[in-house]
């Protein structure tokens, strides 16, 4: 599926391995996003994928670009 990542288990601990993703909506462009060489659409989902160890600050990031999470859901890891 579209923003879906796997990442192997290997000797990863628990924490390291998990990722979640986020439903985005409202995301638009403003400073930090005319950094990008792409425009960021007004309307729809957008969907990311972000390891456990980033959670807060891509909230953070999210929140700055004017969107709102809808839903966060935990990805399964591949073994």
């Amino acid at each position: 599926m579209f923003g879906q990542t796997t990442l192997g288990a290997g000797s990863v601990s628990s924490s390291a391995s998990r990722v979640f993703r986020y439903e985005v909506i409202g995301l638009k462009q403003n400073e930090e996003s005319d950094k990008n060489k792409f425009d960021i659409r007004r309307s729809g989902s957008v969907f990311i994928t972000v390891p456990y160890s980033r959670m807060n600050e891509e909230m953070q990031r999210i929140s700055r670009l004017g969107g709102r999470i809808v839903k966060i859901e935990t990805l399964t890891v591949a073994e």
